[in-house]
């Protein structure tokens, strides 16, 4: 496992489409450990590949709920409700904005095994899918900010 660069604002691989995952093989498998390790280094609660550079379509996400999440060439299937709040992302360091996103979303996608699976998911883990969707497609939250971004105030201030 690796630590990879994180592309940030301005990168141009960030506005790109990614393409679907065909099969998994061992190098997609190795990205989805380093992309875990990346985040966690991080301090981030979600990443997708073209952060560190890979137009593929993967997430992965741990809002610290237990779980680990990877969605592989993820599907938005349903939205309902709206949540507004706070959002960062490692891509844009040292920003935050506020973000209205739907309240709860059900999603297809395939796990690492490749295995189709239907996630129901709310609140904070809903932004994140989102979130991390919309990065899929070449967007960044700051294109949906309300208002200015605000400095983060980081432990080190």
């Amino acid at each position: 496992m690796a630590i990879r660069s994180i592309r940030t604002i301005g990168d141009e691989i960030l506005t790109k489409e990614c393409k679907p995952v065909k099969e998994m093989t061992p190098r997609t498998a190795e990205l989805i450990e380093d992309m875990f390790e990346t985040m966690y280094e991080a301090n981030g609660v979600g990443l997708a590949a073209p952060q560190v550079g890979i137009l593929r379509q993967i997430i992965v996400i741990d809002v610290e709920d237990g779980k680990q999440y990877v969605l592989i060439n993820p599907e938005i299937l349903e939205v309902s409700g709206s949540q507004s709040g706070s959002e960062a992302c490692l891509s844009v360091p040292g920003k935050s904005g506020t973000v209205t996103r739907p309240a709860n979303v059900k999603v297809r996608a395939f796990d690492e095994n490749m295995k189709e699976f239907t996630l129901d998911a709310t609140e904070y883990l809903a932004r994140a899918i989102c979130h991390e969707c919309d990065h899929l497609k070449g967007h960044l939250y700051v294109e949906f900010a309300e208002g200015p971004l605000e400095d983060v105030q980081t432990e080190e201030d």
